[in-house]
């Protein structure tokens, strides 16, 4: 069955599964070959890829045969039911996990919301159907849920890292379980299967989280671990696949209100996503200027709090409209996520810096001593920034594109009565006078001293800050 999952690696719109279209030439054959995505996916992810598809179908073949468990027509009826729900559960949450699926991050690891089946299928049927209920839910979800945003090889691949993840648990509970596959009877068995769905849950995420780095080698490690936080869906679906295991073997009458729950708990995973994506900034995985101005808030009244100095820089790029007339808006964004990741290079884990907006960003810096230490950081954020060299887009020959920015910051020990917004406005006039020479930063205690206000032309902004 994994083989057939693998000829659904072709991303025409006219075909799916079948036949190639056109006859049977060897070079239509060819030709459709050929047009599969995966071969445009770089070498290393392409040889990750096809060696995980060839692994979960070898190491699903050896574990049926090492753990030979003969299928019941019990077994075959509590399969049907499970097979039933996990449909029904599709489809009533195939809206929420639609909108999960735009909302959810390139470089991080999607959620399964399939492992409630998969971790009932385990611990109480045999291999083979443990095995057929990963694929069967996978189907279900590329089809029902993620045919328009996810290339088929890809579903492909996830099924295959579940398939071996899936394999190893049942390795597991076959020698850990007292009877198996069948219920837990005492905790040291409940522990065996925490243990399995720990590592199931690793071997799956682990391989993701390899094709993404693969496939993208620049992605951060901070930004393919930025989502561990949401991965606790993941062990609530665990758990409650186990509580639906308990219910298809004791009171299978009640599996109408499993689905209730998931369907809720999606419902409420939902509203979490939503709430995180209004506080991440699309283009640069920075915080949005909402977010930044909150965590900013409280960062003051800790200085407040403990007479501590902290302190706060506005980053400008400059010529960044030149950069967007030149080569494109696209290319832009991509100028501000090389910005964002230099920021996130250089700030401590306790600061934030988020997108002001257009080409600003902040940036706040608690525990800072003296106006001297931040103007140290503004000099290396500038310099960080003076580094980055882009290649210009494919279809121009021009020169490699730099960067530079301009930044104004301030240095403050807050009294009862500072806001943020006098910071901000402090930092944006220490801005105006970096402004002026460009590529340089400014920084003062507390306010910069008062200046003319410079021309358009002498401080571009092609955005204003949100309000």
């Amino acid at each position: 069955m994994p083989y057939v999952l693998v000829t659904l690696c072709r991303t025409s719109s006219h075909w799916v599964g079948g036949a190639p279209p056109g006859g049977g030439t060897l070079h239509r054959w060819r030709s459709w070959l050929q047009g599969w995505a995966l071969w445009r996916t770089p070498r290393p992810s392409r040889i990750l890829i096809l060696a995980v598809n060839a692994m979960a179908v070898a190491v699903g073949c050896v574990t049926v045969i090492l753990v030979p468990v003969s299928i019941g027509q019990d077994d075959l009826i509590r399969f049907g039911v499970l097979a039933g729900c996990a449909w029904a559960a599709t489809e009533l949450t195939r809206h929420v996990e639609q909108r999960r699926a735009v909302a959810h991050a390139p470089a991080v690891a999607h959620i399964d919301s399939a492992a409630v089946w998969v971790m009932a299928t385990t611990i109480v049927l045999p291999p083979v159907l443990a095995l057929a209920m990963v694929i069967l839910t996978n189907v279900l979800l590329w089809d029902r849920v993620k045919r328009r945003r996810t290339p088929p090889y890809r579903a492909v691949y996830t099924t295959a890292t579940i398939l071996l993840g899936t394999s190893l648990a049942i390795m597991i509970l076959s020698t850990g379980l007292g009877t198996y596959p069948g219920l837990p009877a005492t905790a040291v068995e409940f522990g065996v299967i925490a243990l399995a769905a720990t590592l199931a849950w690793a071997v799956n995420f682990g391989l993701i989280v390899a094709a993404i780095a693969t496939h993208n080698p620049t992605t951060s490690a901070r930004d393919l671990f930025s989502d561990l936080s949401g991965q606790i869906l993941e062990a609530g679906a665990a758990a409650l696949g186990v509580l639906v295991a308990i219910t298809i073997m004791t009171t299978p009458v009640a599996m109408p209100a499993v689905l209730v729950v998931i369907a809720a708990l999606h419902r409420a995973s939902l509203v979490t996503g939503l709430e995180k994506a209004a506080s991440i900034d699309a283009k640069t995985g920075l915080a949005t200027a909402a977010r930044w101005h909150h965590h900013a808030e409280q960062l003051l009244v800790r200085a407040q709090d403990a007479g501590t100095g902290i302190g706060l820089l506005m980053v400008d790029l400059d010529h960044f409209k030149k950069i967007n007339d030149t080569h494109g808006h696209l290319f832009g964004d991509q100028v501000l996520r090389a910005v964002a990741d230099e920021l996130r290079g250089e700030v401590r884990e306790l600061d934030a810096c988020g997108r002001w907006g257009g080409e600003e960003f902040t940036v706040v810096v608690a525990d800072i001593d003296s106006d001297q230490s931040l103007q140290r950081i503004a000099e290396r954020i500038r310099l960080r920034i003076q580094a980055i060299i882009l290649d210009a887009p494919s279809t121009e020959t021009a020169d490699p594109v730099t960067i530079t920015a301009s930044i104004g910051g301030v240095h403050h020990i807050p009294d009862t009565s500072t806001t943020v917004d006098d910071l901000v406005a402090a930092a944006d006039a220490a801005l105006y006078e970096a402004k002026r020479e460009r590529n340089v930063s400014r920084v003062y205690p507390t306010t910069p001293p008062p200046q003319q206000q410079p021309t358009a032309q002498a401080r571009e902004r092609t955005d204003t800050p949100p309000q």
